[in-house]
């Protein structure tokens, strides 16, 4: 007969169990999930399977890790589920074990069907499969005489299933490398979409993520509309379990507004709205993008540091009060979506200026998210610029993706230095592959040459580098303004071999 140890499950089923529910709530881009799954698997876990980003070399390899789990977890729940039905009584915290265990597998097996629906594009689609989610979640949870510690809606669950399919897919498409600086900010957008929680967001707090505006920040070219993007892309849409469809398509409600590239009365009207007659030119009423905006929907303020000083007042108090008045109107209207913002502007020395009100800074401040300079990921990672070069190569010339990336590398070993800071970042390094596949160059700005010979005389002045690394990156540093091996050759006296050996020269 089996015994029994402290309830439904003994020791070795309810260690796997709580590795299991640790995992099922665990941020997938974050270190801990590796651990988990090795913790779940033993000697059973593969070991160097690809982070959660994308790879250029093997985009579509399945992770074996999380389907050998689910095949662990099968025949145990099911064994489980027989238990229960002639259990007298279970511990809630065996219940809360096999209810997180079932959740786990569910969710599991409906994600290939949520991928192909996030790839299907057009009317909404019919998602005839969600009678197949009811049926399994009757069969593990409508088990006569056992009340689960926390109770679901079917329906609920399925909606935040299909948003975690929808945010993991976002987010690994958006935010692209290897390396750590590129992994935290993955970690850091899911953590703006449902919280660290992930089991407070299902019970409740999905309905009040709206309430919190989210401010993007970091150098241009990081790649924040992005981040902007993916987190409005994967915000909560609620399911109509009647006609088997989604309430609408977030992708059709995310309305971006670049505030540097408009003037001021016209960012007003765009985003307030405006009366007939407000001023010259408004010949008829219009509803600004506060007002269109559904309640599942986001609207983006990109470059909110040049926003003008009237209009941060007028955004204060629509953060604050969720209500607005369009231009020339008295009557007020309620803003019902998300608010997320971008800047590459120092926000702090605004502030002490006086050009950036302190009040609006700090209702913008509960969710902040950093992108990082490309020159942070290569610092980490050096191997990361082969993958974001193919992968940027793929994006502007398709079938010959390849041959250029290749080229591209090549250009870019051999005439810029391996510190080349990158100004214009993850937007610099596109424009640099579409230049290789024009012209075969790429000029960097005449002052990012003499930043790199900054940098190169600040490392000398330190005694950080070694006479043959004072000799390569010299010879690239000349190189790069010359664009010739023979000048390079004859303004440092030397060989031509000998300076192209130096310039092709890695650093170890």
């Amino acid at each position: 007969m089996y015994t029994y140890l402290l309830g439904l499950v003994n020791s070795r089923e309810r260690d796997l169990l709580r590795v299991t529910s640790d995992l099922a709530y665990a941020n997938p881009f974050v270190p801990e999930r590796i651990h988990l799954e090795r913790a779940a698997l033993g000697k059973e876990f593969v070991v160097g399977e690809p982070v959660w980003s994308v790879q250029v070399e093997d985009p579509d390899r399945p992770r074996t890790n999380v389907w050998k789990i689910i095949a662990l977890l099968e025949p145990l729940i099911d064994s489980l589920r027989q238990r229960l039905k002639g259990a007298r009584s279970t511990p809630a915290s065996d219940l809360a074990l096999y209810q997180d265990a079932v959740l786990h597998i569910i969710y599991h097996h409906a994600f290939p069907h949520f991928v192909n629906t996030i790839f299907t594009t057009g009317k909404p689609k019919r998602l005839s499969f969600y009678s197949q989610f009811q049926e399994e979640w009757e069969r593990y949870f409508q088990i006569p005489g056992v009340a689960f510690p926390t109770t679901y809606d079917s329906c609920h669950i399925f909606a935040c299933f299909y948003q975690i399919a929808r945010a993991f897919h976002n987010i690994f498409l958006c935010i692209i490398g290897g390396s750590l600086s590129a992994a935290r900010l993955r970690a850091s957008v899911w953590n703006s979409i449902f919280t660290h929680d992930l089991r407070r967001y299902w019970r409740g707090i999905y309905a009040h993520m709206a309430d919190f505006p989210t401010l993007v920040m970091g150098p241009s070219g990081t790649g924040k509309e992005l981040v902007a993007r993916a987190i409005a892309l994967s915000r909560y849409v609620p399911f109509d379990a009647e006609k088997l469809v989604f309430d609408h398509d977030p992708e059709h409600d995310f309305l971006p507004i670049n505030i540097a590239a408009l003037p001021a009365t016209l960012i007003e009207s765009e985003l307030f709205g405006h009366r007939r007659g407000a001023f010259t030119g408004a010949l008829e009423d219009r509803k600004g993008w506060l007002e269109t905006c559904p309640p599942h929907g986001s609207v983006f303020l990109d470059e909110l540091g040049d926003l003008e000083f009237a209009l941060q007042v007028k955004l204060l108090r629509v953060i604050e009060t969720r209500s607005f008045h369009p231009l020339g109107s008295t009557t007020a209207r309620q803003f019902h979506g998300k608010l997320i913002a971008a800047t590459n502007r120092d926000l702090a020395g605004d502030m002490q200026r006086g050009r950036f009100r302190e009040d609006l800074y700090y209702r913008l401040c509960a969710d902040v998210i950093l992108t990082p300079p490309l020159r942070e990921q290569v610092r980490e990672s050096p191997e990361v610029m082969r993958d974001l070069i193919r992968y940027m190569a793929r994006r502007v010339a398709g079938s010959e993706a390849e041959p250029l990336a290749k080229e591209a590398e090549d250009w870019i070993h051999q005439h810029l230095t391996p510190d080349y800071p990158w100004p214009g970042n993850y937007r610099e390094l596109e424009q640099c592959v579409r230049n290789v596949l024009i012209r075969k160059q790429y000029r960097p700005p005449e002052s990012q040459v003499q930043s790199t010979a900054a940098s190169l005389t600040e490392d000398l002045n330190r005694g950080r580098l070694t006479a043959d690394e004072l000799l390569r990156r010299y010879c690239t540093l000349v190189y790069t303004e010359t664009g010739s091996y023979e000048e390079t050759a004859r303004r440092l006296k030397l060989d031509r071999r000998t300076v192209k050996s130096k310039i092709h020269a890695r650093p170890h």
